[in-house]
């Protein structure tokens, strides 16, 4: 079932990689600041990779709205370390092995996890959402900071 812009965001708690180090990442523990999460079906993909690096290396565009930036995908920590070293990627890669969390935003389809981004406001709740219908593609930076720009005007 896809969660509806407006919707609360179903809180979690993944661990992940960021930086030099494994760590746990709660949702609800950024409540007060935007959180940008973005689903890719897995590391050293091309097109995930492509995703993750734009982002990577626009994040300073994103920071200025306060927002936090996360990749999502179902690979362990440990593979997430050597993709984010491989690619000095600068915001922290959650493990979702179970897929439990994409479940639960309904971005798990029939063939695995669709690419999609959400957008959390400080409030926790869905401010904004894109599914792609192929994996194929992926939300701009340019999307991205016209929602979080949406978020900073309706505050």
């Amino acid at each position: 079932m896809a969660l509806l812009v407006g919707s609360t965001a179903p809180d979690f708690t993944l661990p992940g990689w960021y930086q030099s180090s494994a760590s746990d990442f709660r949702l609800s523990a950024q409540r007060g600041r935007p959180v940008v999460m973005a689903f890719y079906p897995g590391d050293e993909r091309l097109v995930c990779t492509r995703q993750l690096c734009q982002y990577s290396d626009n994040i300073a565009d994103l920071h200025l709205f306060d927002a936090v930036v996360w990749g999502i995908s179902p690979q362990d920590v440990e593979s997430h370390r050597d993709f984010a070293q491989g690619r000095s990627l600068t915001m922290p890669l959650l493990s979702d092995a179970h897929r439990d969390v994409a479940r639960s935003y309904g971005v798990l389809g029939p063939l695995g996890l669709r690419r999609s981004v959400f957008v959390i406001d400080a409030e926790g709740r869905i401010a904004w959402r894109r599914v792609v219908a192929l994996n194929v593609t992926f939300p701009s930076i340019a999307e991205i900071k016209i929602a979080l720009a949406g978020i900073k005007t309706a505050a």
